[in-house]
């Protein structure tokens, strides 16, 4: 994760401040997914039935490509000097515009939005992230995905 100083975070705003490595998105993954989430719709799970989709075979979760946002900020992502801790604090808005087809890769390009300081040392980050595909032009989400870090 990139460090930055509080005072360097107004100057970062609407700049992209990474990318991250691909990950292959392989059915063992989706499969593991579905037994946490009890999301088991044959779309995501059974291979022969999903064959016969518009999707010619399984794809991931929308929620399995949401969840990998916090592995890729470890890339993709700034953290402020001095911080003890940081939270997920939601989204302002986050929407699946492609479905990942097993078998892809993905990554995130995270751009800072906006960055705020609510209390003293308490920061509000916005970020705009897109969980690219590999060879698919259109992204499978996009998102505004916000973080609080808290600094010492």
């Amino acid at each position: 994760m990139r460090q930055v100083k509080p005072e360097e975070l107004q100057d970062l705003i609407g700049t992209e401040l990474g990318v991250s490595d691909w990950i292959t998105i392989e059915q063992e993954r989706i499969n593991q997914f579905a037994d946490v989430t009890e999301d088991h719709q044959f779309i995501h799970v059974n291979p022969d039935a999903a064959k016969m989709t518009p999707f010619g075979g399984t794809i991931a979760h929308g929620f399995l490509s949401l969840s990998l946002l916090s592995k890729f900020s470890e890339q993709g992502a700034l953290i402020v000097d001095g911080v003890a801790m940081g939270v997920n604090y939601g989204m302002d808005k986050m929407r699946f515009i492609n479905p990942v087809p097993v078998g892809s890769k993905v990554r995130g390009r995270f751009v800072l939005k906006d960055a705020v300081e609510k209390n003293p040392g308490q920061y509000l980050i916005t970020y705009n992230v897109t969980v690219e595909i590999d060879g698919i032009d259109k992204p499978a989400l996009v998102a505004d995905w916000l973080a609080m870090q808290f600094t010492r």
